[in-house]
């Protein structure tokens, strides 16, 4: 029933210059794994095996990565170092992968209208591989959300509490409480003062999105800093039908800061490859 996930990859990634300066964010690892890898396994483990990336200048290591490197196979073929590369060979196996270009940084809601050629009109899944999750209990973040899909077919976002002094940083929800971890969205607002949040339910970089968000998005002025807000338009979807709000089961890494990379990499060492 979903079968697509689009990765909007196009940013710039200031926040780890000079690192970013001529390598991609999603390309930096934890641990051994690049970060955009991880994210495709959490899509393919939900049985998204259509991949779409929206891309931008510079960032070509990411097709390189979902592709085979026959220089690198012959060079390593029949030695104990081809087991490193089980798992990119087994994403490679089961995805499929798709390109196009955001050729304007205009926001979160243009990257993903830009999208629309890779997706056509098909629901569809959105993983921003700055936001690692990870659970431990059981089915990654967007199995979760692709089960509640089937159920309520209707967009769905991601969300987690945060302190409120942090608020600011996120697309922030209200609604009613259906049970414990879901939510009616009847409100949303991109990074609000602290004072003026109408909770402290972020929405974090884990969408289902139904196909009409892209003439939604057509139709959505620029909002905060002069982009193209997703949070915008999900609003006007949830004005005019319904959007739901799942508080997620497991762990979730802001890896688009210093901080949070760098506790993401010490857990998946710990948690990972410390025992191997």
């Amino acid at each position: 029933m979903i079968k697509k996930c689009l990765f909007p990859v196009a940013g710039y990634g200031t926040r780890f210059l000079p690192a970013t300066k001529s390598m991609p964010k999603e390309m930096l690892p934890v641990v051994n794994k690049p970060l955009v890898q991880y994210g495709v396994e959490e899509a393919i483990d939900a049985d998204l095996y259509e991949v779409a990336f929206v891309t931008g200048r510079g960032k070509r290591a990411i097709a390189d990565h979902f592709d085979i490197s026959y220089e690198l196979e012959h060079q390593i073929a029949g030695t104990d170092k081809e087991m490193y590369l089980d798992s990119i060979r087994n994403v490679l196996a089961k995805g499929s992968f798709s390109f196009t270009r955001q050729h304007e940084m205009k926001g979160l809601g243009h990257a993903i209208l830009s999208g629309e050629t890779l997706i056509g009109n098909e629901p569809f899944g959105v993983i921003l591989s700055d936001d690692l999750c990870v659970n431990h209990n059981g089915d990654g973040v967007l199995s979760q959300m692709v089960k509640l899909y089937k159920q309520f077919r209707c967009s769905i976002v991601a969300i987690m509490e945060v302190p409120n002094d942090q608020v600011s940083k996120y697309g922030i929800i209200a609604g009613e409480c259906m049970k414990d971890d879901l939510y009616t969205v009847e409100n949303m607002v991109e990074k609000p003062d602290p004072k003026e949040a109408p909770s402290n339910l972020a929405i974090i970089g884990r969408y289902i999105l139904t196909p009409d968000i892209f003439e939604v998005l057509r139709n959505t002025p620029p909002g905060k800093n002069g982009e193209i807000q997703l949070t915008d338009a999900l609003l006007q979807q949830a004005k005019d039908g319904c959007v739901m709000a799942y508080k997620f089961q497991g762990l979730r890494f802001d890896c688009g800061s210093i901080d949070g990379f760098v506790e993401a990499t010490n857990y998946f060492y710990k948690n990972f490859y410390e025992s191997e």
